[in-house]
């Protein structure tokens, strides 16, 4: 299951879509415009991004580039061009992959998983982060040489934030990506955070590894990067 983000301004092709990779599982987010595809976008971290270049307010190809500008995101984009000349264009301009119009609700849910096996290829499976040891693949982690006893959400929740260690990453993110939920509160992690700082025996008014950036969301990084 992926969040897939569809930014296409044709109705028929946008809800074609929704329905059939919504009926598959992944969460799908669409949108009509440009600039409502990139709030949604800055709001929500999304595992792809479907981009239509003809945009009724920005030029796919503009949108594309304010996408990479702030965010490695996979994006497929789509397009009625296929010469290689402008195939090249894209991918140069940082598309990941494309799919040319008309195309089968098939094909995208191929070209959908061919980026994200790439991206699942390029995350880090070992982390060591100060005393702190995770092994994603044998679900093993360890700090200062000591066995962690984690339930699976508590190891997914501490391995997605290592995955990113040194950034703040907002509670919405993990609620997206942790709990692949949009029915669950905010709350949900925070009683998980605090489950998770008594295992790493730390609290929230001493920590070590887990920093809260009040407002914004959690940080983790060993301890002597604290500051």
């Amino acid at each position: 299951m992926a969040h897939v983000l569809v930014i296409e301004d044709d109705r028929d092709i946008r809800e074609a879509i929704d329905d059939s990779l919504s009926a598959t599982g992944h969460v799908v987010r669409p949108c009509g415009t440009a600039l409502d595809g990139l709030r949604e976008l800055a709001s929500r971290q999304s595992d792809v991004v479907i981009l239509d270049l003809h945009l009724p307010d920005l030029d796919g190809a503009t949108v594309l580039s304010l996408i990479r500008a702030d965010s490695a995101v996979p994006v497929v984009v789509a397009t009625a061009c296929d010469t290689e000349s402008e195939i090249i264009r894209l991918l140069r301009a940082g598309a990941d992959d494309y799919v040319v119009k008309p195309y089968s609700v098939e094909q995208l849910e191929a070209r959908i998983a061919a980026v994200l096996r790439r991206g699942a290829g390029q995350a880090a499976t070992v982390l060591t982060i100060g005393g702190l040891h995770l092994d994603a693949e044998a679900r093993i982690a360890s700090l200062d040489g000591v066995r962690l006893q984690l339930s699976r959400l508590e190891f997914d929740l501490l391995t997605y934030l290592a995955q990113r260690a040194g950034k703040v990453v907002t509670r919405r993110q993990l609620l997206d990506h942790v709990w692949r939920s949009e029915g669950r509160s905010l709350e949900t992690v925070d009683v998980h955070v605090t489950w998770l700082r008594r295992k790493l025996g730390e609290s929230a008014s001493t920590p070590r590894y887990l920093h809260t950036v009040r407002g914004v969301g959690i940080r983790l990084g060993a301890p002597e990067d604290a500051g």
